[in-house]
């Protein structure tokens, strides 16, 4: 029975690497997979998903405003599809997770979104509550505050390394931009050997 799968997690945890070694696993055994990404993370390229430690792949595309079981069964048609795998899951909306829910027990295809659970004021992207609301698998992908603790929150720097309370919930970024944190430390606007 294919199932939809939420894997979510605070920034730098290796999301894109356990997608990239899952897609992996698949093509290994002769099995096909189709990545999406969403339009907004060009990071890597435009059609691109990266990991920090070196791995890619090429990735359909996907903005807010596309049907991704119309995308999915659409590619169906053209090849076999063992899985779906998403990067940025979080980028996802309401309907589109609904969607790839659509895709798993409909078309009975596997999906695997991975992505943030919360942004940089600790709020959740609209496409990761609901993917927390309707996924039948969730799994944190952990990793750890600048203490040793787990990190559960992400906070944005500005161009100076300093904290930001305010602006756009999507401003796409890397180490520059991102650091995780772990809630006490979040919360009390610390660093540590950051600063």
């Amino acid at each position: 029975m294919a199932k939809l799968y939420f894997n979510y997690s605070s920034m730098n945890a290796g999301k894109s690497t356990s997608l990239l070694q899952a897609a992996y696993n698949y093509e290994e055994r002769g099995m096909n997979t189709l990545l999406l990404i969403a339009a907004l993370d060009d990071r890597a390229g435009k059609g691109r998903i990266a990991s920090r430690i070196g791995l890619a792949a090429a990735a359909d595309i996907f903005s807010s405003a596309d049907d991704v079981y119309a995308h999915v069964d659409a590619v169906r048609k053209e090849r076999e599809i063992h899985a779906v795998l998403v990067d940025e899951a979080q980028f996802l909306t309401e309907e589109q997770v609904w969607q790839l829910a659509r895709v798993a027990d409909g078309l009975r295809i596997p999906v695997m979104c991975f992505g943030l659970r919360t942004d940089f004021q600790g709020k959740l992207f609209p496409g990761s509550a609901a993917l927390l609301a309707i996924s039948d698998n969730l799994k944190e992908i952990k990793t750890i505050c600048w203490c040793g603790r787990k990190a559960t929150m992400v906070a944005r720097l500005d161009g100076d390394g300093n904290i930001v309370d305010e602006g756009d919930q999507v401003v796409i970024g890397g180490n520059d931009k991102y650091i995780s944190l772990c809630r006490r430390h979040w919360s009390g606007r610390d660093l540590g050997n950051k600063q």
